[in-house]
């Protein structure tokens, strides 16, 4: 049977609009920064880009900066400013000099939690794009992070939302592209690529497209608990992404489940993808009280618009079958 891909955290499948965006843009030969009429043909392609991300993000084009990705646009901002771990699992400190950035996760890569809380300063939105609502105007923020993989746009681009009248340091250096605050010659097929998804993910969130797949999770955790009364689903009855669902048999490992359902045929993961291999438990679990047992036996769920019932029907059976042989073994 075809395998099922349920790991669209950690990146989704590049939508079809990106696509079409990416291979046109590849026929402009001109650098963005030239004077000619090539290079203003491609200039003009990034600025139309920049356009449709600030109209999916809430935001004006002049507050977009282009960036390889959420973590260089983190790391603008933080520049080897020392993270405090707080007790609330979306919320950390950067410690700059003469002052403390407050930042927070507008949704938690891991739990799916949401923090749609004030106070902060930078919020990182990578894994709400086009999943629920948010608009950097009302937000109260004064920067965003995003990341094109993760709304199915192409890996490599991200963007850092600066608001007007806040100043950076650039991190990189060299000429004077994105008003000096990025050198560097803008990757425009990436650029447009993120732009194209960003507008077709705000479009789908609209449509209502991600209700299905919130019914299909609860119904999935509500299977399962169903049949492994031990299970712990994290975050349960509290504001999630509608298509993430982390969960944890105490003292079955993560990574086990992880290989297990992929020699089943399922992608899943027993946590971030940015700590995938480091077998550690999860920082966000035991920030959230949970021991560390239960922490390294998190398993990581996370579908996609294009997931269906059979997916997770067939799922539940193969996870079920792992999990009576796993009790069978601890007896």
């Amino acid at each position: 049977m075809s395998r099922v891909y349920l790991d669209h955290n950690a990146t989704t499948p590049l939508r079809a609009q990106a696509r079409a965006a990416m291979l046109a843009a590849m026929d402009v030969a001109g650098n963005p920064s030239s004077v000619h009429g090539e290079g203003r043909a491609a200039r003009a392609l990034v600025e139309r880009a920049r356009g449709q991300l600030a109209a999916a993000l809430g935001c004006t084009a002049n507050e977009v900066v282009f960036t390889s990705g959420a973590t260089e646009a983190a790391s603008v901002l933080a520049g080897g400013a020392e993270v405090d771990e707080c007790a609330h699992e979306c919320l950390w400190v950067h410690h700059m000099p003469g002052a403390a950035l407050k930042a927070k996760g507008y949704a938690n890569n891991e739990t799916g939690l949401i923090d749609d809380s004030d106070g902060a300063n930078l919020v990182d939105i990578v894994q709400a794009v086009g999943k629920i609502p948010f608009s950097f105007s009302w937000s109260g923020a004064d920067m965003a992070i995003v990341s094109a993989h993760k709304f199915g746009g192409p890996k490599g681009v991200g963007a850092l939302i600066l608001r007007d009248g806040v100043d950076i340091a650039p991190l990189a250096k060299g000429g004077g592209q994105e008003q000096s605050r990025r050198a560097g010659t803008e990757n425009i097929v990436g650029i447009a690529g993120m732009a194209a998804a960003a507008e077709a993910a705000v479009a789908d969130l609209a449509a209502g497209k991600w209700a299905r797949v919130e019914s299909l999770r609860n119904g999935m955790e509500a299977a399962l608990k169903a049949a492994a009364p031990d299970l712990i689903v994290f975050g349960e009855g509290q504001a999630r992404l509608p298509n993430t669902s982390n969960f944890a048999v105490p003292g079955w490992k993560g990574e086990t489940q992880v290989m297990q359902m992929d020699l089943a045929g399922f992608a899943v993961s027993a946590g971030s993808a940015c700590s995938s291999g480091k077998v550690r438990p999860s920082r966000v679990l035991r920030a959230m009280g949970f021991d560390d047992v239960t922490a390294s036996s998190a398993l990581r769920i996370s579908l996609g618009l294009e997931t269906t019932e059979t997916d997770i029907a067939r799922f539940c059976d193969a996870w079920l079958a792992e999990y009576a042989r796993h009790k069978a073994r601890a007896a």
